[in-house]
């Protein structure tokens, strides 16, 4: 979904001003551990499967829910590997909407689902090798994507 009834409406009133997006993303990796990028139309770099938190919405339903519009597949949300904010996190949309996204980032494990874009965002979806990452659309430190076998894995904050 582009953009919901909530957020059109805060635009109607600031405009192509800056909105404070409380947000969720995934990394969704395949049976060989590859992680899921969508590249969406009119866009050069990739990013995670990811969207807006809506209101009255808990961050693991939006995180289902954005999952499953983006790619098709329907995910279980494992743990939180990061928390991302500020203005390293500010991004401005080509119609020149600008958003500061506050990121949660889930590791997610595949529930069932076939790959393929069901809002029509996404222009492409591809899994990549850690170490093939192309440049994405958000700056996720690389440790974020580093796969660790071992349940003490900590959350990454910034």
């Amino acid at each position: 979904m582009p953009m919901s009834e909530y957020y059109r409406e805060l635009r109607a009133v600031t405009g192509n001003g800056l909105l404070m997006m409380p947000s969720v993303a995934a990394v969704v990796r395949d049976e060989q551990g590859s992680i899921l990028l969508i590249r969406k139309k009119d866009e050069t770099a990739w990013g995670l499967p990811a969207g807006a938190i809506e209101p009255e919405e808990t961050p693991s339903r939006a995180l289902r829910r954005e999952v499953f519009e983006e790619t098709g597949l329907m995910v279980t949300p494992e743990q939180v590997i990061g928390v991302f904010g500020g203005w390293k996190y500010r991004h401005e949309y080509s119609n020149g909407d600008q958003v500061e996204y506050t990121v949660i980032v889930f590791e997610c494990s595949i529930v069932k689902g076939q790959l393929r874009s069901m809002d029509g965002e996404a222009e492409e979806l591809k899994f990549f090798k850690e170490d093939e990452l192309p440049e994405l659309t958000m700056p996720y430190p690389k440790k974020l994507f580093t796969l660790q076998a071992d349940a003490s894995r900590k959350a990454m904050f910034d």
